[in-house]
């Protein structure tokens, strides 16, 4: 297998807004957990956060493919 074939197969997932939010929602908590002196609150309000945005994102996919709609990863 050729390098752009591994490369291409390795940043298709980040086409997906739902693996976007899961990245940036936890390099947050692991920066608020490692990086800056923060609560465990906080770091469980950012996981919370990008949880609900994952959930939101998923709905609104299930929505649009019920009413027929293509699907738009972006």
């Amino acid at each position: 297998m050729k390098v752009i074939m591994v490369v291409q197969r390795l940043i298709r997932p980040l086409a997906s807004r739902k693996v976007r939010v899961a990245l940036a929602t936890v390099a947050a908590a692991f920066a608020a957990e490692f990086g800056l002196d923060v609560s465990d609150e906080l770091v469980f309000t950012i996981l919370g956060v990008g949880v609900a945005l994952i959930l939101g994102i998923a709905h609104e996919d299930a929505g649009r493919s019920i009413a027929g709609e293509s699907r738009d990863v972006r």
